[in-house]
Order: C-alpha cells, then structure tokens, then sequence
C-alpha cells in the first residue's frame, strides 16, 4: 500500500473515533468555507474568480474523511449557496463540487495517481458536457457553446486532465500535512502494507 494511502487510512480510522457531532461540526465548516469560496466570484468580481475553484478543496477533504459525509457536505454546499449567491447553484454542483468529489472518492478507491486523475477527470467532464450540451448553459463561454462536437470534448477532457493533475498534487501534500499537524501521534501501522 503506497504512503498516501496509509496516510489516508489511517487519518480515517482516527476520524471515525471522533464523537459524531465533532465530525458533523467539521462537515459544516468546512461547506461553509466551500460555500463561501464559490460564492466570492460573485461577491468580489476579478479576484473571486482566482478563489473560486477552491471550492473543491472543502469537498475533496470531507469526501477523503468519510465518502458520506463527503455526499452530506457537497450537497450542504450546494444548499448554502442557494441561499448565499444563487446564480453558483448550476456551476458549483456540476464543476468545483463534482471534482471534489470524484477526486475524494478516487483517494478512498484507488491507489495509482493516475486514477485519481482520470477519475477527476471524468468527474468534471461529465459536469461541464451536462451543463453544455443538456441544460445548455455556457459554462465555458460563448465561444465553447457549439452543437455537441468530438474535438470540443476532447479539449475538455484535456484541460480537465490537467486541472484534475493540479488538485491531485494539491489533495496529496494536503494530506501529507493533515497527518503531520493533527495526527502525528498516530503510529506506523505495518499491518496496512
């Protein structure tokens, strides 16, 4: 088992220890932080958008903690912003919400970086073509709203790939520091190898 699943593991089993109103209280801060990053495109035009796609980190840590407190905090985000700045709503649950959770998820599932990639990936693929081509809503700009086309997913599965490699690397020194702050007493356990 390489090391960031150990780590992963291991600040899971801690976790799960904790009283459950402590583990909700954390869920709830860290979707407020999230509804609040996503919310301060609206609220700061220019540098809200550079703050904007950090809303992906609150919902990739709870998602890393528990799959479903992960679910609870995406869709306690999603809840938040409807009352904080409602014009979000159709981005945050297909794009920066959607990735968190892909990218959580594929930290609990798999090991290979790779995975993680892919996974986050399709995850924001599948969120941009939805808002695209079903609700056709120009997540990306007019200039990307054309009828269905090959070439345009393609583009967006590369720039996905690559946004998806960012948060991946991010999400693991994320990790690596969680478990030296909060958790550095915990011991190696060799029986996860």
């Amino acid at each position: 088992m390489n090391i960031i699943k150990k780590d992963i593991h291991q600040i899971q089993i801690e976790f799960g220890k904790w009283p459950k109103a402590k583990r909700i209280v954390l869920i709830s801060i860290l979707s407020s932080i999230g509804a609040i990053f996503q919310s301060a495109g609206g609220f700061l035009p220019g540098v809200g958008y550079l703050i904007s796609p950090l809303a992906s980190a609150p919902i990739m840590l709870c998602t890393i903690f528990s799959i479903p407190l992960g679910l609870a905090s995406y869709v306690s985000t999603a809840l938040l912003l409807l009352i904080l700045q409602p014009a979000e709503l159709i981005i945050f649950p297909f794009t920066t919400g959607l990735l968190g959770l892909f990218i959580g998820i594929s930290f609990n599932l798999f090991q290979k970086k790779s995975s993680h990639i892919l996974s986050g990936s399709a995850g924001l693929v599948l969120g941009i073509c939805i808002l695209l081509y079903g609700v056709k809503f120009p997540v990306l700009g007019p200039a990307f709203s054309r009828p269905f086309n090959i070439a345009m997913i393609g583009l967006i599965f590369i720039f996905s790939a690559f946004y998806s490699w960012i948060w991946v690397v991010l999400c693991t020194r994320l990790i690596k520091r969680i478990r030296e702050l909060y958790f550095r007493n915990l011991p190696d356990d060799t029986r996860l190898k």
